[in-house]
C-alpha cells in the first residue's frame, strides 16, 4: 500500500510539474492523454527498435551460463510485453482483453516469426495508446475494479505501470542483444 501511495504521488508530481513548467498559453496545454501518450511513445521507441534489432534467427536465444536458468528467450520478452500492454489498455478502458495472454502472460504460442511478433508488439503499443487517450481528468483516479485481485485500483495506477513495465524486459533485451554482438539502436545514436 506505501509503495501505491509512493507511486501515485510521484505520478501526481510529475503531472503538476509538466504543467507548471509548460507555458501559459491555452494552445500550448497539454492533456492528461498527451502526458502519458508521450511518455508511452517514449517506451515504445525504444522497445520496438530493440526487438526489430535482433535478426530473426536469434528470437529463440535465451542466455544460458550463469544465473539464467529459465529465462525467457528474447521472443518471449517481446511477446510478454506485448500481451501486457493488451492487459494494461484492456483494463484502463473497462474492456476485455481482445489477446490471449498465454502461458506466463508471454502471448500466444502461435506466434513464432519475429514478423509476427514485432507485428504483435506494434498493435499492442496501437491499443494501449487508445487506451491513453481515454484518459481525462475525471476518470484518472477513480476506482476501477483490479483484474489481479486487489478491490480497486485506479487508471493511474495502471498507466504508469504500462509505462514503466517494458522498461523492465528492455534492460533484459539489452543483455540479450549484446550477447549476440548486436548494440542496442538506443546506443548507436
Amino acid at each position: 500500500m506505501k509503495k501505491m501511495k509512493y507511486v501515485l504521488a510521484c505520478c501526481l508530481l510529475l503531472l503538476f510539474g509538466v504543467s507548471a513548467f509548460s507555458q501559459t498559453d491555452s494552445t500550448d496545454h497539454k492533456t492528461v492523454a498527451d502526458v502519458f501518450n508521450a511518455s508511452l511513445s517514449n517506451a515504445e521507441r525504444e522497445f520496438v527498435s530493440a526487438a526489430e534489432a535482433m535478426p530473426a534467427d536469434k528470437y529463440s536465444f535465451a542466455p544460458t551460463n550463469g544465473e539464467f536458468a529459465g529465462v525467457r528467450t528474447f521472443a518471449l520478452q517481446v511477446r510478454h510485453v506485448a500481451s501486457a500492454n493488451y492487459e494494461f489498455g484492456s483494463v484502463i478502458l473497462g474492456e476485455k482483453n481482445p489477446v490471449d495472454m498465454g502461458a506466463q502472460e508471454n502471448g500466444s504460442d502461435t506466434l513464432k516469426s519475429k514478423d509476427e511478433i514485432v507485428k504483435y508488439l506494434k498493435d499492442s503499443f496501437a491499443y494501449l495508446h487508445k487506451a491513453m487517450d481515454s484518459l481525462n481528468e475525471q476518470n484518472l483516479v477513480a476506482p476501477i475494479k483490479s483484474p489481479w485481485g486487489k478491490a480497486t485500483i485506479t487508471r493511474l495506477q495502471i498507466a504508469v505501470l504500462a509505462e514503466s513495465h517494458p522498461f523492465d524486459h528492455y534492460g533484459q533485451m539489452v543483455e540479450y542483444l549484446r550477447m549476440n554482438g548486436i548494440v542496442p539502436p538506443a546506443s548507436r545514436r
